[in-house]
């Protein structure tokens, strides 16, 4: 069956999958805002307004939103990016309204209560705080610090505990007055739903959300450094960042396929050389993040501190290797990753919902398997070529937590990634 999409006239958009032959279905509410949104002073707003919309509204305590969802074996959850907050269910088809109606109250009729606000903030400063502890969750947030500094695209999700604290109920409120607008939401459904029944649900139930969109964002601007977290751990967290692309370039798909077979799964050449031949790291891997407008690709390894510089050497040159010298089976064996692993997460209810929802808020439609397949299919030895000379022609970022060990300055470190293109 085909997918359907529906423009209310208030603006908000609705767009389902329909899965008739499976017993569930998995519903989301998609938030064109997120952390990139704010300015310094509001830095994790978007991540304590969507905690707080569990916290109780109107009609429903908190402990009365958990339990009508889970006295029907439902799942409830929310998230939030740099770029986005979804507010998710997943229900058995008959409880599709049940679902939909808890979704919108918690987004519309929050009470934002000064009690519940006093505790939530507590628990997401001890949500920041177990992120400091755990070094390969803080080694990722100090690389985006460092790749894009003094910008909202590289400020944590969760914010600093001194904000976290000092938000008020009044904060909470005109974010949501300025963002929270029909024309940024996109309601994102697949499973076992009926389209028509789904838009006369939201119509009914989201009809107290202001229409008009978003006020725009501060554009990302990739600029690199270095940030250096010294703790006495037996590894060093190292990660190495790059000018990644945006979700609209025509490169995108080529950075996927480049990005897996550097390092994206045990036959890729990181894990092979630096793990299997070397033996430098039990954990490597390359990752490439996109954004709205920008990007950043980026390698980690978690590795000795006496070994880390011969790490890094062997990074640089596994990149170097890959945009010289590509062979035809590796990038066979990386677009059949791709595709497989495109293929297997549309078996998901919740895997289609956030495609959809996040598809609709970045390109304005869903892009359908086959159209995804053929991009990937169009990537090229030449596009290997061509990405890594977009990666190595760009400023180094470097994040560590550990003991630097043998690691060296960041101005060597750079003549290592820049030196040959």
């Amino acid at each position: 069956m085909a997918v359907s999409i529906t423009t209310l006239e208030n603006g908000m958009r609705i767009v389902s999958d329909p899965l008739p032959h499976v017993e569930t279905a998995s519903i989301g509410v998609w938030v064109d805002v997120g952390a990139r949104y704010e300015k310094a002073e509001e830095n994790g707003l978007s991540h304590l307004l969507e905690h707080m919309a569990f916290k109780g509204t109107e009609r429903r305590s908190s402990l009365a939103i958990a339990e009508e969802i889970e006295a029907v074996g439902g799942y409830m959850n929310a998230f939030t990016s740099r770029e986005h907050t979804t507010y998710l269910a997943r229900v058995l088809k008959e409880d599709v309204a049940l679902a939909v109606d808890v979704l919108g109250d918690i987004i519309q009729n929050s009470t934002y209560a000064e009690a519940e606000l006093a505790k939530e903030k507590e628990v997401i400063v001890q949500e920041i705080n177990q992120t400091i502890d755990t070094p390969d969750d803080l080694v990722f947030d100090n690389l985006q610090e460092v790749a894009f500094p003094d910008q909202p695209l590289g400020r944590s999700i969760l914010g600093t505990v001194d904000r976290v604290k000092g938000f008020s109920r009044d904060d909470i409120a005109h974010y949501l007055d300025k963002y929270y607008k029909t024309g940024a939401m996109v309601v994102a459904a697949s499973g076992n739903i009926d389209h028509q029944m789904l838009v006369d649900l939201v119509t009914k139930t989201f009809s107290d959300i202001p229409q008009a969109g978003n006020p725009d964002y501060q554009l990302g601007l990739y600029k690199g450094g270095e940030m250096r977290v010294e703790r006495p751990l037996e590894q060093l967290h190292l990660t190495l960042g790059l000018p990644g692309i945006a979700f609209n370039d025509p490169d995108f798909y080529a950075m996927q396929v480049f990005s897996t077979i550097l390092g994206g799964g045990m036959s890729s050449r990181l894990f092979q050389e630096i793990r299997e031949n070397r033996g430098l790291a039990y954990n490597v891997y390359s990752f490439s993040s996109s954004h709205a407008d920008s990007g950043l690709f980026g390698i980690y390894a978690a590795t000795n501190p006496n070994m880390v510089q011969d790490a890094a050497s062997v990074i640089a040159e596994e990149l170097y290797r890959l945009m010289d010298n590509c062979e035809q089976r590796e990038l066979d064996r990386a677009r059949t990753q791709l595709k497989a692993g495109l293929l297997m997460s549309l078996e998901s209810t919740s895997s289609r919902m956030e495609q959809l929802g996040r598809q609709m808020l970045l390109f304005g439609r869903p892009l359908s398997a086959q159209e995804l397949i053929e991009r990937v299919d169009q990537v090229d030895l030449e596009a290997m070529q061509r990405i890594g000379k977009r990666l190595l022609s760009g400023p180094l970022s470097v994040a560590t937590v550990g003991k630097t060990g043998t690691l060296s300055d960041l101005s060597s470190l750079q003549s290592l990634f820049s030196g040959r293109v």
